[in-house]
């Protein structure tokens, strides 16, 4: 008797636990719309979770997977019912696009048709540049750090550009100077994350700049460890899994052009602070610096292109603290030899890849994809802006960045590394 009260405890106790981790996940996580697939999940039945075929082998999973998958599959006939009646209230956003913020108002925009690629002509373009990122990932022959570490090798602090849209199925690796306000915007829009009196927003451009790049807007891996700790990881993976998984790139110089012009020809007071004062005292001899940024501009000390390739050449740099976002490697951003994405754009394409993506992920009726500036930094410039900067110096640079160019296709810029 002593034995089968302890058995019906211990059965008791074991569903309490289940149930209050049930009601946690499903109160935190958004999993009423964990499973919606896209065009690129596999197809399954209701009783199936997608990318497990009926019926297959569940002993294949590890003991956590196994449960989350097996607790998602008894809901997702709801789920995807109450993500239908929620999408249904979203309407497509307007044609222009209401300015407010200055940097925005300066460069304008480009509202100006495109003709895009037909989806063949896209389709094989993904198929290549997935191809590409994949050799490269497996040619032990390229090397470059972190490659061969694995997923659970990533440290917590390093997923904070992964955001994630639980209504959608959808994980974003947002690059800084690749057109990632705009994709943030309409992460926003899709995830319903953030509210203007009480609505979400339906258009992009109508999200203030000052929302798009607040931590506290979006879904990042980062916050799911902080929340669930190493639990998280089988969670993560799951989404990896079974979600649409996207990043934009572009050329690694045009990247640092337009990180140097938006960081530090524009007066931005954080930047100046943190980083053009120890630029103009290192590497121009500068001192007694003004500590505002306007005073700065207006005695004329301004951090030049030369400075900012020594600071990223600096081997002080990088012990000091990681490279900033805006500068930071692709390959130490998004872990695209960890990670298989699903799609990959880039800004030299972005009209076409963005239209191409949004009909993918079956929201293009939903929102539209706000249009390009007008003068955006081009491939054009590189060398008017390293003309200056010796040869020595643009060698190590390409070095430094050489992962992003093989790994992404972009070819090597011979012109700027021989005489």
């Amino acid at each position: 008797m002593t034995k089968a009260r302890l058995l019906r405890l211990s059965v008791v106790l074991v569903s309490i636990f289940m149930i209050l981790l049930i009601i946690v996940y499903w109160d935190n996580v958004g999993t009423a719309h964990f499973y919606l697939h896209t065009s690129f999940s596999r197809p399954h039945s209701p009783e199936a979770i997608p990318g497990i075929a009926a019926g297959g082998d569940w002993e294949a999973l590890p003991e956590v997977d196994e449960f989350l998958a097996k607790l998602l599959s008894s809901n997702l006939k709801q789920n995807s019912s109450t993500s239908r009646k929620t999408e249904q209230l979203l309407v497509q956003g307007s044609n222009k696009p209401v300015v407010s913020n200055l940097e925005e108002n300066i460069r304008g925009y480009d509202w100006s048709t495109h003709n895009a690629r037909n989806s063949l002509d896209q389709e094989k373009l993904q198929i290549e540049r997935q191809r590409t990122l994949r050799e490269f990932c497996a040619n032990s022959s390229f090397a470059f750090p972190t490659k061969e570490r694995s997923f659970d090798d990533i440290p917590n602090y390093e997923l904070n550009h992964l955001i994630v849209d639980d209504r959608h199925g959808i994980i974003y690796c947002y690059v800084p100077k690749v057109a990632c306000t705009n994709w943030k915007r309409v992460m926003i829009v899709l995830s319903e994350s953030l509210l203007d009196q009480g609505v979400p927003y339906r258009n992009p451009l109508d999200i203030p700049r000052e929302h798009v790049h607040n931590t506290s807007t979006h879904l990042t891996f980062n916050k799911f460890w902080r929340r669930y700790g190493k639990f998280s990881r089988h969670l993560m993976k799951i989404k990896l899994k079974k979600y649409t998984k996207f990043l934009f790139v572009r050329d690694p110089f045009v990247r640092l052009i337009s990180a140097f012009r938006s960081k530090f020809e524009l007066e931005n007071e954080e930047f100046y602070r943190r980083f053009a004062i120890p630029m103009l005292k290192l590497y121009s001899n500068h001192t007694n610096l003004p500590t505002s940024v306007s005073e700065a501009f207006g005695a004329g000390l301004r951090v030049s292109f030369s400075d900012f390739i020594q600071y990223l050449l600096d081997p002080r740099t990088e012990k000091m603290a990681p490279f900033n976002e805006h500068w930071r490697q692709v390959y130490r951003l998004c872990h695209p030899c960890q990670i298989d994405y699903d799609f990959i754009g880039k800004l030299e394409t972005l009209d076409e890849d963005a239209a191409y993506l949004l009909q993918l992920l079956k929201v293009d009726r939903l929102l539209r994809f706000p249009p390009s500036y007008r003068n955006r930094t081009a491939s054009s410039w590189e060398d008017d802006w390293f003309a200056k900067i010796p040869l020595a110096w643009r060698q190590q640079l390409y070095k430094l960045y050489e992962a992003d160019f093989v790994l992404f296709g972009y070819p090597k810029p011979e012109n700027l590394l021989k005489d």
